[in-house]
């Protein structure tokens, strides 16, 4: 597979960055554009047959009787040829820049979602997931449709032109002049249209507006339930309301923009014979050979409502056009994402503490700082809590260790080797997570697990299940093991899904696991099946958990607190609570809300 550069295409943008993604298959589209060109050019066979036809017709007026048949059926014959030429060669052109679209797409797509695989993984914590995938369905779909049906056009716009022009002026420069003007006008109107930045900053802005829609859209359909649950519309989802009144107040104008545009554009070429009457008249008082003026006149007239057939679809390609290099220029700005540093002498290490020495993050495009100056460590065979407030970067903390970003200042270190010596590879092989989002994709729940570890057998997938408490649910399934999730009805909770990213975790045996938030949504029952599957996931391991509930942090080995990016606090339950701090004052609080109740006291406070 021949794989496309994209680090060398950082200055390349609109008509070159297509033209060289077509550049990939450059036999096939050399073949597709010279069949392209010799189709337009055969397109223009039957008008200069009908002209021949019409002078041997006009030579013989009124004696009929003396026409040459042969030589005017030879004239009809060549006409057919024309058309069938032109039919034979624009399919040829068609079936190769067909083969050289296929093989583009799929090299980008494959080189896409390498490019994503190799970008930090908080870049996808961080964008929406219907702009990356608007961005690969649609924005790679349509440079498959430029190169397939676009490209070869493109030619044919550009040879027909020049051919068309040829001929204008080649049978009689005075009509071919009038002609010309037309032309001219209608090209100007066109270029003020397109060429101007206003109309390039529009296309890039409707670009911007399709995909905030799309990633809005997602999103509410993803929250579909609660929209409906709280008798709410779409209106009132805010973000789904401001996109698409945003992309409103965007197209309306600019379509509106273009009415005097359009009307005077599709005017001229569409009554090029005006240009070309007045012309007719003055020449026709002065002649003296009729027939050669009418044999000229009458093919002018015949020929000329074809060039709003060539103008016409030149304004489509150049609209198409803009929309598609607009698309491709979106996707370069993911391309041109810098990918996850990978070290030049890769290091492993022995040991599996981890440590935070002094790390500072920023996320990109915000002011605040997620984490200032945090230092601690989390020993092997113990239980590292991390505890605070919402916002306090603890989440941070878990998406650092597996470099989903990189620290912005300090170090992380996994047995005493900094994360950024060791290869994304290897670092995922020592890490397993267990986050509170848990995704399951479509598939058998045995190659759900399997994730985990691509090499496990199904015994060992089993074992996993049995180990996070799965065992019993999958085997009241239609297809136990290997029923597919999603399919037919096929539906797990939320506390079954978590037991299966356990098993996953489970199954995969990295020496460090984090938990962020696994169980804070469960009920009772489940949250104690999750922790009878903790017991088996966390033997012998490094164990970062993150939890709201202080009663299951309470037996950690070490309790971390975290307030604004700042570490306030650290130390044994036993140890932190003398200092009546922040733990202190969080504790206090929790125990209080496990006294409080509902009663109908307090439902009468509130009618």
């Amino acid at each position: 597979m021949t794989e496309i550069d994209f680090k060398s295409t950082n200055s390349k943008k609109g008509m070159a960055r297509l033209l060289e993604l077509a550049a990939t298959k450059k036999p096939l589209i050399i073949a597709s554009v010279i069949l392209s060109s010799l189709a337009a050019v055969a397109s223009f066979i039957p008008y200069i047959a009908i002209y021949f036809i019409i002078r041997e017709i006009l030579g013989v007026y009124p004696n009929f009787a003396s026409l040459d048949l042969q030589a005017t059926l030879g004239y009809g014959w060549l006409a057919v040829g024309g058309i069938i030429s032109n039919l034979l060669l624009y399919y040829g052109a068609l079936m190769c820049s067909h083969l050289a679209a296929f093989g583009t797409l799929y090299e980008l797509k494959v080189n896409f979602a390498s490019h994503l695989a190799k970008v930090p993984l908080g870049f996808h914590v961080l964008i929406g997931s219907g702009k990356l995938r608007k961005i690969m369905d649609e924005n790679i779909e349509k440079i498959e449709g430029f190169i397939a049906h676009l490209l070869p056009d493109i030619v044919a716009s550009f040879v027909a032109p020049v051919v068309m022009v040829i001929i204008l002026l080649a049978v009689d420069w005075r009509f071919g002049l009038a002609a010309f003007a037309g032309i001219t006008v209608a090209f100007l109107i066109q270029k003020r249209a397109y060429g101007n930045e206003g109309a390039k900053k529009m296309v890039e802005k409707y670009q911007i507006a399709m995909e905030d829609m799309n990633n809005a859209s997602v999103e509410y359909i993803r929250g579909i339930t609660v929209v409906k649950a709280f008798k709410q519309t779409v209106y009132s989802f805010r973000r789904m309301h401001k996109a698409i009144t945003d992309y409103t107040k965007m197209v309306i104008p600019y379509t509106l923009s273009w009415e005097n545009y359009m009307s005077a554009f599709t005017t001229v070429i569409n009554n090029i014979y005006l240009f070309l009457i007045p012309v007719g008249i003055v020449v026709g008082l002065y002649t003296t050979d009729y027939v050669s003026f009418a044999s000229s006149f009458m093919f002018y007239l015949i020929f000329v409502p074809s060039i709003s057939t060539v103008l016409m679809k030149i304004l489509y390609l150049t609209s198409s056009s803009m929309q598609i290099t607009g698309g491709t220029e979106r996707m370069d700005e993911i391309l041109h994402t810098a990918t996850l540093p990978q070290p030049q002498s890769p290091k492993t290490t022995g040991g599996h503490s981890v440590m935070f020495e002094n790390v500072s993050f920023s996320y990109a495009n915000q002011e605040t700082t997620a984490l200032s100056g945090v230092s601690f460590s989390a020993e092997e065979n113990q239980i590292t809590a991390l505890v605070g407030p919402s916002g306090g970067g603890k989440s941070t903390i878990a998406h650092l260790i597996p470099r989903f970003f990189d620290v912005t200042a300090g170090s992380i270190k996994i047995g005493g080797v900094d994360v950024r010596e060791m290869t994304t590879d290897y670092l995922m092989e020592k890490v397993s997570f267990v986050f509170q989002d848990v995704f399951l994709f479509k598939q058998s729940i045995l190659e759900n697990i399997r994730i985990g570890n691509q090499n496990s057998t199904d015994e060992q997938v089993i074992t996993a299940a049995k180990a996070a408490q799965c065992d019993e649910f999958i085997n009241r399934l239609p297809d136990k093991y290997n029923t597919v999730i999603g399919a037919k009805g096929v539906h797990l909770s939320g506390g079954e899904q978590q037991r299966i990213a356990i098993a996953r975790a489970i199954v995969k045996d990295a020496p460090i696991i984090v938990l962020d938030e696994a169980t804070a949504f469960t009920d009772p029952e489940n949250e104690y099946l999750i922790q009878r599957a903790f017991e088996k996931l966390m033997r012998g391991k490094t164990v970062i958990l993150i939890a709201h509930r202080l009663s299951t942090v309470r037996g950690a080995d070490k309790i971390v607190v975290m307030d604004k990016g700042h570490l306030i606090e650290q130390g044994g339950h036993d140890e932190l609570m003398p200092q009546r701090g922040k733990y202190f004052d969080m504790w206090t609080v929790y125990n209080k809300t496990l006294d409080w109740k509902i009663d109908r006291k307090g439902v009468e406070g509130y009618a």
